[in-house]
């Protein structure tokens, strides 16, 4: 009993030695890119338009948010369709599924430079779209296709077969159940693996380098060279004459993610709450 206790004392100290630890680093983290960044966020840096007096951040997140809406646009339904076909249509044993899931952890774990290169090769020199949107676009949505499918199949499993098997006793098909209850029921999951797919699009940098270019301005058409707000602030970190501007775009960066975290949070509440 007396080991037991000690076990459960010291287990205790280590979680909050655990937690303390890492709330301390986060708060460093943020503190120093807040005390180095923020006297250095000036309206200047909200030009739409882009030249080396002003080091202006506006085209860079005006680039960050319609790749990242596009992207989505691609590979949110091949994702969740694909969720869809594995979770509630392919028999549990079947070869091809089992090879799905194993291609879909392997391309979950293949570092972002890979894709970079791959899109380069394919997108911007075999299908000769050059540096551009187009090429960023389709690269990040295949980056994140993996993730979106795993964490839509994890959000579908973990609804309730009793769901499932009321609605087949109350005559309701296979094609009913699954996208007038199953569906409805995981949107909340769903929505929390897109929030994942959008935190790592947003704060891409070697695959968006590699694919989109680093060209600061609007895109007007598909084909134009653009870059990210990522991609701004490693252009304005590694030149070694705006460090301090770059300092203010991860400012910038942080306040988008933690932004549109927010907003999906409160999607999926009022989703989760409707149902």
């Amino acid at each position: 009993m007396k080991n037991q206790n000690t076990f459960e004392l010291i287990a205790k100290i280590a979680i909050r030695v655990a937690v303390v630890i890492t709330l301390g680093v986060l708060i460093f983290l943020v503190g120093f890119i807040l005390v180095k960044g923020l006297p250095y966020i000036k309206p200047s840096m909200f030009s739409f338009t882009y030249n080396s007096d002003n080091v202006s951040l506006m085209p860079a997140l005006i680039s960050t948010i319609i790749i990242t809406l596009f992207s989505l646009l691609i590979s949110v339904p091949l994702g969740v369709f694909s969720a869809i076909y594995l979770s509630e249509y392919a028999k549990k044993n079947n070869k091809l599924v089992l090879l799905i899931r194993v291609t879909t952890e392997t391309l979950s774990g293949i570092p972002s430079i890979v894709y970079g290169l791959f899109g380069m090769l394919f997108f911007v020199t075999f299908l000769g779209w050059g540096y551009s949107f187009l090429a960023g676009t389709f690269t990040l949505a295949i980056m994140i296709l993996p993730l979106i499918i795993r964490t839509s199949e994890e959000a579908l499993k973990a609804v309730s077969d009793t769901y499932r098997e009321g609605s087949f006793g109350l005559g309701a098909g296979k094609l009913r159940t699954v996208f007038k209850i199953v569906v409805p029921s995981a949107i909340p999951g769903i929505l929390s693996g897109i929030i994942l797919a959008v935190g790592r699009i947003v704060g891409e940098t070697a695959a968006v380098i590699y694919t989109s270019g680093t060209v600061a301005q609007i895109p007007t058409n598909l084909l134009m060279s653009v870059r990210t707000l990522s991609v701004h602030m490693y252009a304005l970190s590694s030149e070694g004459l705006h460090m301090n501007e770059g300092y203010a775009t991860a400012i910038v960066l942080l306040i988008v993610v933690v932004l549109i975290n927010m907003l999906s949070s409160r999607i999926a509440k009022k989703i989760g709450g409707s149902l």
